[in-house]
């Protein structure tokens, strides 16, 4: 789906005008709801369900896969041309109009029960998508787009969502200490509930930490789940003063469901993958081989690019257009929008799934991650009781040949600097004693070696101060390392 140009030979995007149908669900479901009222077709108000659990698969088994990448030199213009940008901002009034639309229609039209309730579907899938929209501008370096990352998290009451994603998730990915990552074995609807909990324990803790090292109280206006979940309060408010007590309780109950979309989604990207742990503690960096990925190009077109998982934990901040296909990443058999569906249908999930995970260690279900419940039985399922007594084999590794460039520097080179970098691909987030960083709770004048050793990278999640290196502001340029 890319084109070159016989003039300049210049890598042109095949899919630029595609992008559109990123944005395309909201207005879509909005004009069905219009179109009810004209032709007062019930099912219209159910076009939500389709779209996820039938449409999008079925054009997704139709049109097959797109494994296309943009060549590197295309990349740096990518990420300027402010048409990727605008294509997600164009969600956010669709998806904040047909909320408040959808609580009209159920307060103030006499519908049969299965006509609300497509309603309530149909709304809590725009949401439960847009807050994957949510993820494409959270992770970006504006203020604007991260404050608009909390706009739409609004109506599906997760605001919470950016701060552990970014700051929880990112950096514990595919490890025990991640609620978003399912472990081989273990049920979605068993996952459900640990990963919503576990999510929201986590982002308030972040926050907590945060405003300690501030010597402020974690109740503050300064918490920034606080403020993400105060414009829900403030939005459900206004609209149940408007509709009434009845278009609160439609409110949550799309908000749950949308939330559902969300980690079933989470469910499937991670699960049965493992990071192995360093001599030191530390976890291997995040690489391809932890997540798991789809070309199916429809699913991809409707969730800007989400699917190519595995570059997006390695490069947070690279924009959604710009995401690369990897060879050594695993591979999903079918696109997100289809798997959502078998992973709510446990027996089925892992008949499909496991032997695909085991296939992915070469046959060694030690080195996968299993849920600690079945950990036994999966052992002697997969591996006999030889696994059972050497499991613990092969989780670990020597070191982590990502670091090597990092360790050229010396304690030397780390004691004269004043500032240091991010050494994250398209990152760049510099640390500069003398500003500081207060947002992340470190007052101006703080030394690099008061910083916790576990504190990471707030904009990529996916260095720790371990992969900063020296700096030199003034040069724009990392520090000469000492002969």
């Amino acid at each position: 789906m890319s084109t070159v140009t016989a003039e300049n030979a210049k890598w042109v995007d095949g899919k630029r005008y595609l992008w559109l149908l990123s944005p395309a669900i909201p207005y879509l479901i909005t004009t069905a709801f219009l179109a009810y009222f004209w032709l007062d077709a019930s099912f219209l108000l159910w076009t939500g369900p389709l779209f996820v659990y039938l449409i999008i698969p079925a054009l997704d088994f139709l049109i097959g896969t797109d494994a296309t990448n943009p060549p590197e030199s295309a990349v740096a213009d990518l990420e300027e041309d402010k048409y990727y940008r605008w294509t997600v901002y164009a969600y956010i009034p669709a998806q904040i109009i047909l909320t408040i639309f959808g609580a009209w229609m159920v307060t103030t039209y006499s519908l049969s029960f299965w006509e609300i309730v497509g309603i309530v579907l149909s709304v809590g899938a725009v949401n439960g998508i847009g807050i994957n929209t949510a993820h494409e501008l959270g992770h970006k370096k504006e203020p604007i787009e991260r404050f608009l990352a909390k706009v739409v998290l609004m109506p599906v009451a997760y605001g919470h969502f950016e701060t552990e994603h970014n700051k929880g998730h990112h950096v514990n990915v595919s490890t025990p200490h991640d609620p978003a990552t399912s472990r081989l074995g273990e049920p979605f609807w068993l996952f459900l509930p640990k990963t919503f909990v576990g999510s929201l324990t986590s982002a308030w803790n972040i926050e907590k930490k945060r405003l300690n090292r501030l010597g402020k109280p974690v109740f503050s206006l300064e918490n920034e789940n606080l403020r993400a979940w105060s414009m829900t309060v403030v939005f459900f408010g206004a609209i149940t003063a408007a509709f009434g007590w009845w278009a609160l309780a439609f409110l949550v109950v799309q908000a749950l469901y949308g939330i559902s979309l969300l980690e079933v989604v989470n469910y499937l990207e991670h699960y049965g993958l493992l990071r192995k742990k360093l001599p030191n503690g530390r976890y291997e960096r995040c690489k391809p081989e932890h997540s798991w990925n789809s070309n199916h190009l429809i699913t991809n077109l409707f969730l800007y690019q989400l699917q190519r998982h595995s570059d997006h934990h390695a490069n947070p901040v690279r924009r959604y257009q710009a995401l690369r296909d990897f060879k050594d990443s695993p591979q999903l058999p079918s696109g997100y929008a289809s798997m959502i569906v078998v992973a709510m249908i446990p027996p089925l999930w892992f008949k499909i799934m496991n032997k695909r995970v085991l296939a992915h260690y070469d046959g060694d279900i030690t080195k996968a991650h299993l849920y600690p419940p079945k950990r036994e039985k999966l052992l002697l399922q997969y591996g006999g009781q030889e696994a059972v007594e050497h499991e613990e084999e092969g989780k670990q590794i020597k070191s982590d040949s990502a670091l090597t460039e990092v360790k050229k520097y010396s304690a030397e080179d780390y004691k004269k600097a004043h500032a240091f970098i991010c050494t994250g691909d398209l990152c760049g987030f510099i640390y500069n004693e003398e500003e500081g960083n207060e947002h992340e709770g470190f007052a101006p004048g703080t030394k690099w070696e008061e910083i916790p050793d576990n504190w990471a990278c707030p904009d990529c999640g996916v260095r720790e101060k371990l992969d900063f290196i020296p700096y030199d502001p003034e040069a724009g340029k990392p520090l000469p390392k000492t002969a």
